[in-house]
C-alpha cells in the first residue's frame, strides 16, 4: 500500500494512540473505538446527522487500523511521518542522487560523508522507502533523489 508523500490524516491521533504503543495496545484502542462507533452498536434514538458523523468516524477508525494494525504498512507510515517531521524541524542540507553516494559492499549500504565528519547512510534494502537521511553525528539532512 503506497501513501502520498504528505499524509493528511494522523492515524495515531484517530486511534488515540502513540507511535510507541505496542501492537497489542494499538489493537485494544482500535477495538474500544470500533465498538463505540460501529453502526450496528448505535442507539435507535440518535439523530440522523449524528449517525452519519459516527459512521464517518468509524470509517476513519477502520482505516487507521488497516494501516497501523499491519506491521509493514505501519512501518511505511511511520517512516513517512518521520520524514515529514524532519523537513519541518531540520533544514535540508542538500539533494543527492543515490548513484553519487559510495556503496559499501560489506555493510550493504550507501554512504556519503557529511561536512561535520559524520556520515549519511542508507541500506540497500531501504533505498525505495527512504528519501530523507540524517547525518549520524549532526542535525543536517539530505534528500535522496531517485
Amino acid at each position: 500500500m503506497a501513501f502520498e508523500r504528505v499524509t493528511q490524516k494522523d492515524w495515531y491521533k484517530i486511534l488515540g494512540a502513540q507511535p510507541s504503543d505496542s501492537p497489542a495496545e494499538l489493537k485494544r484502542k482500535y477495538q474500544k473505538l470500533a465498538l463505540l462507533y460501529h453502526p450496528d452498536k448505535q442507539k435507535a434514538d440518535v439523530p440522523a446527522g449524528e449517525v452519519e458523523q459516527r459512521v464517518q468516524r468509524f470509517i476513519e477508525i477502520d482505516q487507521a487500523w488497516k494501516i497501523l494494525g499491519n506491521e509493514e504498512t505501519k512501518k511505511e507510515y511511520d517512516l513517512q511521518q518521520r520524514e515529514g517531521n524532519l523537513t519541518k524541524e531540520w533544514p535540508l542540507h542538500a539533494q543527492i542522487h543515490l548513484e553519487d553516494m559510495s556503496w559499501n559492499e560489506d555493510e550493504q549500504c550507501y554512504t556519503l560523508s557529511c561536512r561535520c565528519g559524520g556520515n549519511y547512510s542508507v541500506f540497500g534494502s531501504e533505498t525505495k522507502d527512504v528519501s530523507l537521511v540524517c547525518c549520524d553525528t549532526c542535525s543536517l539532512v539530505i534528500e535522496i533523489l531517485q
